[in-house]
């Protein structure tokens, strides 16, 4: 990200010149700097004459080079990967949303545009993309020291302490780097949603507002939540990493969470699990009402 006396730049990617002149208004409104680019070939010569760009907003259908090759070609390229990459749809379905989060894709933005959503999602990538380098960063130095257990069990109570958890945890997985991701989605999950009681509805405001941390930050301190963690096991088992999750809420609806949807393609979060159990582990079971969740990593690879 752009240092703070910098402004933050976004590549607008559109064919479309009349969406890309509303994309600038909006974008230079808020304080953002904007380059432009009408296909997907001319927006990856953007990438490589400017190494200041922070974000990319891109049109999935375009001349020349639509926006999912694009997008595959950005992420192929170590200069430019930890870029974060929001798509532009006007309608997607469950596969296509699935094809663009694997491809790197992990915000979508729909047409027509609302200002405050795009604004929102825009720093939610930011914020999400900062996420991803620290946490690869710091499995790296646990990797260093920590050497594969075979049984451990964790608690926690805060956003820090369950990325501290993640970290460790994901420094004994064979792909250390793509297991704290998942892993730091399900924690934060039974901190925020499972503890604290923050609804869905909730989160997706606060985001769009920014005081998703001042919140999780203020519910923390309130006298019924002093003494409520939640707990992770790690095992080796049958070949297999074996790791449960509790917390101790309610529960929510997880059967709504576990496969991508298009109803919550454009919300500034609401993707973790989906992810998780796409991408992160071999299988991922909620039990009972979802406090509790089961996730296993093959010991090897598979090819």
């Amino acid at each position: 990200m752009a240092d703070k006396d910098k402004k933050i730049k976004v590549l607008a990617v559109d064919d479309e010149v009349f969406n890309l002149d509303i994309l600038q208004t909006d974008l230079e409104d808020a304080g953002f700097e904007v380059s432009r680019a009408e296909d997907g070939v001319s927006a990856l010569e953007a990438l490589e004459k400017d190494a200041s760009i922070n974000v990319v907003l891109l049109d999935r259908m375009m001349p020349r080079m639509d926006g999912m090759e694009a997008l595959r070609r950005i992420k192929a390229e170590p200069r430019w990967r930890d870029i974060p990459v929001i798509m532009q749809t006007a309608a997607a379905q469950s596969h296509q949303v699935e094809e663009g989060i694997k491809a790197g894709a992990y915000y979508y933005l729909a047409k027509p545009y609302d200002e405050q959503m795009l604004i929102g999602i825009i720093r939610a990538a930011l914020n999400e993309s900062q996420n991803f380098i620290q946490m690869r960063e710091e499995v790296r130095k646990h990797r260093n020291v920590l050497g594969l257990i075979d049984k451990a069990s964790f608690r926690f109570r805060t956003l820090e302490e369950a990325k501290n958890v993640a970290y460790y945890i994901a420094s004994c997985c064979p792909d250390p780097e793509n297991t704290v991701f998942g892993l730091s989605e399900l924690m934060i999950n039974a901190v925020e949603h499972g503890n604290l009681g923050i609804t869905y509805a909730e989160k997706t405001k606060l985001v769009l507002e920014g005081g998703w941390e001042a919140e999780v930050s203020r519910r923390l301190k309130e006298p019924e939540n002093l003494e409520k963690y939640a707990t992770l096991s790690f095992e080796l088992a049958n070949g297999e990493v074996v790791i449960r999750i509790e917390d101790k809420g309610k529960g929510f609806d997880w059967k709504e969470y576990i496969e991508f949807s298009p109803h919550r393609l454009t919300h500034p979060h609401g993707r973790g699990i989906a992810m998780a159990k796409s991408m992160c582990f071999s299988s991922l079971e909620f039990a009972g009402n979802g406090s509790e969740v089961t996730c296993t990593i093959p010991l090897k690879k598979t090819a």
